[in-house]
């Protein structure tokens, strides 16, 4: 289905929602970019810019702009740059001020990571070439085991080069013999790039820059860094050989470092995620990065109303940064060249995040890659209202402790909700459609892990509990394999770990055809067996008495409870009685009528 024609499903089917601070549900839109003219900014000084801008021109007057970097250079703390629409080639700007980034009036300035290729020579049959200066070789980070991942991920593939024909991305060939019309080949001694298509009457753009714009905690342009992020308002990124957007830390990374470490080892949060702190994204686009859309440092962070698609591995990374929020964003489509071992998702968030806030996004088009991956040491992360589709994992909670998970659609996922060897997760009132929600641990631990310190920072071995799973509504049909809720763990742990990982399992509503799917996997303290197939209510509330005492069963197809899934329709055609009092935290709404995510049709009418 066309991506607009199913936002637009949604945007009728949720339309209909009481809108308050937090919703019991997304609310429908919009999502994504909203077009807007803007005003002129409240700034000190005020820069204007064109893509024909000259670099001498003062650029303080509407009608002798400067050009981008000029403006880059002079700018300070409380300055704007107002951009002109259209398309400037340019990256690898660098500034360390507070400022504003905005278009002029309703213009829509593009700024593009390539160069357009106009030089083509034939070779052979179906091969042209031409000389490129701009290239960007690299490789797999320190971690990633070829031994397991080379036969499906050659090592071309790392290197942070694309292009572009007609605005299609091509991916990479590891040779000229392997070239056909939708790839493209590096002879990096020769400095040569190689495609298979006819390049006549056709814009290539290949790539010349590898970051749009740093901001950097050093000194640059003869000034000291003032600790304060950009505002970019309305702006799109796209066709960078790296990252669009890079907001440092303490340090600055090459593409070739690990960019997570940042704070090494357990570390105080006051310690870290100063040196840039209240950036914020607002209807920005951001496309086709040969890695991610940006690496993101610093507190209070907003990433808000933006599109982040097509992407190499990860889509948003956020690192060792407090008190972040994302909200009415579009994440699709990241993987673009299917990597394999890099373990890719929409959203990274890790290394000691505190309270990131996860509000009201779409999170779609994601089958090779988690969606929203909390990993290694965060604490307090909420993650409410999102609407989450066709990833390995919607919402996963790795090595770390306390998450809220409240008021989330997922749907057609391998796993809904993945809580890994982690600690006190909490899941309410969420609707599962074709989506395991799963609960895991395992013996891992810093001791000679592969990522040597991390584990460290997250609960240890035998603190991996304290979960709460209440009053959400887990659905599947005939096409889902496995049952609606897997608590697991190692085989050797069920002796050792005698505490059980749910604190609190009541009050869900599970909705499947009557099959030989098991409802539940459930792990004991016996070793005989480990983890248990459970099929009925009554088989789990007699052999865990304290488990849903107030569970329900329904026998049959998602359609007897919603009113039409196969439009991506969740609402509740029936009334399912919540039986569970939940107290959730002061930013989650507790006006939770029903059962799962979504209001009952009966109270979308009368609203």
């Amino acid at each position: 289905m066309n991506i607009w024609l199913r936002f637009g499903l949604i945007v009728m089917t949720f339309g209909l929602s009481s809108v308050t601070p937090v919703n019991a549900q997304f609310s429908g839109g919009p999502y994504g970019p909203i077009s807007k003219s803007y005003a002129q900014p409240n700034a000190k000084t005020i820069y204007y810019v064109s893509p024909e801008g000259q670099p001498r021109a003062d650029g303080l007057k509407l009608d002798n702009p400067t050009s981008l970097s000029s403006a880059i250079s002079k700018v300070t703390s409380g300055d704007a740059i107002v951009l002109r629409g259209g398309t400037y080639r340019t990256g690898n700007l660098i500034l360390n001020q507070g400022i504003t980034l905005q278009p002029y009036k309703d213009e829509k300035p593009i700024l593009k990571g390539t160069q357009v290729a106009s030089t083509w020579e034939q070779k052979q049959d179906n091969v042209w070439v031409t000389n490129w200066k701009t290239l960007f070789p690299s490789k797999p980070m320190f971690w990633w085991r070829q031994e397991r991942h080379i036969d499906k991920t050659p090592l071309h593939r790392f290197n942070n080069d694309m292009v572009f024909i007609d605005g299609e991305f091509l991916q990479s060939a590891g040779s000229i013999e392997e070239l056909t019309p939708n790839t493209f080949f590096v002879d990096y001694e020769k400095q040569q790039v190689y495609i298979g298509t006819d390049p006549n009457n056709k814009l290539i753009e290949i790539t010349a820059y590898d970051t749009a714009l740093l901001r950097t905690s050093n000194e640059v342009h003869n000034k000291r860094s003032d600790k304060i992020g950009p505002k970019i308002y309305g702006i799109t990124f796209t066709q960078y050989a790296w990252r669009a957007i890079g907001i440092e830390g303490k340090r600055t990374f090459l593409p070739e470092d690990e960019p997570v470490d940042e704070p090494v080892g357990v570390a105080d949060p006051l310690t870290y995620g100063k040196e840039v702190i209240n950036t914020l994204l607002e209807n920005v686009t951001i496309t086709y990065c040969s890695r991610v859309a940006g690496y993101f440092r610093g507190d209070g962070l907003i990433i808000r109303h933006s599109l982040i698609s097509d992407t190499s591995t990860e889509g948003i990374y956020i690192i060792g940064s407090s008190d972040v929020l994302l909200e009415k964003n579009i994440i699709q489509r990241n993987d673009i060249e299917n990597i394999t071992g890099y373990y890719v998702s929409a959203v990274k968030i890790i290394n000691q995040t505190y309270r990131v806030t996860v509000r009201d996004n779409l999170i779609i088009n994601h089958p090779t890659s988690k969606g929203v991956w909390y990993d290694v040491g965060n604490r307090e992360g909420l993650f409410i209202n999102n609407y989450v589709e066709n990833t390995q994992a919607g919402l996963f909670f790795e090595i770390s402790d306390g998450i809220t998970a409240v008021g989330n659609v997922f749907v057609n996922n391998d796993l809904g909700v993945w809580v890994l060897n982690s600690a006190n997760a909490n899941i309410a009132h969420n609707t599962f459609v074709n989506s395991t929600l799963r609960f895991t641990r395992t013996a891992r631990s810093a001791t000679d892990d592969h990522f040597g310190w991390h584990p460290e920072t997250g609960p240890d071995v035998f603190e991996r509990d304290g979960h709460t799973v209440k009053s959400n509504l887990l659905t599947a049909d005939e096409q889902h394999h496995g049952p609606l809720l897997s608590v697991d763990q190692e085989d050797a742990l069920c002796a050792q770990y005698k505490k059980a990982q749910l604190a609190e399992l009541d009050g869900n509503a599970y909705v499947k055809p009557e099959n030989q799917q098991p409802l539940i996997t459930l792990s004991t303290n016996s070793s005989e067996p480990c983890n248990r197939k459970i099929h009925t209510l009554d088989k789990l509330q007699g052999s865990t008495a304290q488990y849903e005492a107030n569970g329900q069963l329904i026998i049959g197809h998602p359609r007897t409870v919603f009113v039409s899934p196969d439009l991506k329709r969740f609402e509740l055609q029936r009334h399912i009685s919540k039986k569970v009092n939940i107290v959730l935290p002061e930013k989650v709404t507790s006006a939770f009528k029903n059962i799962g995510a979504l209001p009952s049709a009966s109270d979308n009418q009368s609203r």
